[in-house]
């Protein structure tokens, strides 16, 4: 086995969503003494890829599985310490399982390092908490059906009084709002590029938001979050236990 990388380990790391400061004390170490990373093409930071001093830099945009599992395979063969680096936390809609799976036939051990969310960004910028007590108890993480999903579940879901974040979803807020079954004057925020120079935030009601998205240009890169959680202090939240 090679010396540089006895374990034949691969490194999936968490980007964070955006700013390069919200990448974890550990990736960040990973990500200095990396030799091949692998990255989330624009959906990564470039100041965070370029960051790294890794001699061997490869945008992931458009690669195949197979193409992706050889390429870290090679790597890791000839003693490389590889970074397979995700934009926010690799748990969240990363597709990492796929790869994971055809990394261990070839008897290779994937480790992870966690990273912030997108959705927990989308709070920070909204300044919230999700669940506020006497507002919602409950955080729903989902998307829309679209090209890559038939069905989904957003009326089930919206019956339930939780705050809701929807990933995947810029190009389809209007058909996400037609779905929900809460009230429609319940507050919605969209936030573009949540925790990057860039970032916007939208904020309105289940009637009106995806109209407001769309008046402000926003068709990508953007969360939508549901629920009086959305208001903060306005929400009508109850002083926790804790500080009372």
């Amino acid at each position: 086995m090679p010396e540089n990388n006895p374990d034949n380990v691969i490194w999936f790391v968490g980007a964070g969503p955006g700013d390069p400061e919200l990448i974890t004390v550990k990736g960040r170490a990973l990500l200095d003494k990396a030799d091949v990373l692998l990255y989330a093409g624009s959906l990564v930071n470039p100041v965070l890829v370029a960051s790294s001093p890794a001699a061997e830099k490869v945008d992931s945009w458009g690669m195949h599985l197979d193409d992706m599992v050889a390429l870290m395979a090679d790597r890791v063969q000839k003693g490389k310490t590889i970074v397979r680096l995700h934009s926010g936390d690799p748990a969240l809609y990363g597709s990492i399982v796929e790869q994971i799976a055809e990394l261990e036939k070839l008897n290779i051990t994937v480790r992870i390092v966690p990273g912030v969310s997108s959705v927990f960004a989308a709070a920070a910028a909204l300044t919230t908490e999700f669940t506020p007590r006497g507002v919602s108890e409950t955080l729903i993480i989902t998307r829309p059906a679209g090209k890559t999903l038939e069905k989904d579940y957003i009326a089930e879901l919206s019956k339930v009084p939780a705050t809701m974040a929807f990933f995947l979803g810029s190009e389809h807020f209007f058909a996400i709002t037609e779905k929900l079954e809460c009230p429609k004057e319940t507050p919605a925020a969209v936030i573009f590029h949540a925790s990057w120079p860039d970032q916007q935030v939208i904020y309105g009601t289940v009637a009106d938001i995806a109209q407001r998205a769309q008046a402000a240009g926003i068709t990508k890169s953007a969360l939508l979050i549901v629920g009086k959680a959305v208001k903060g202090t306005e929400s009508g939240y109850q002083r926790s236990h804790l500080y009372s």
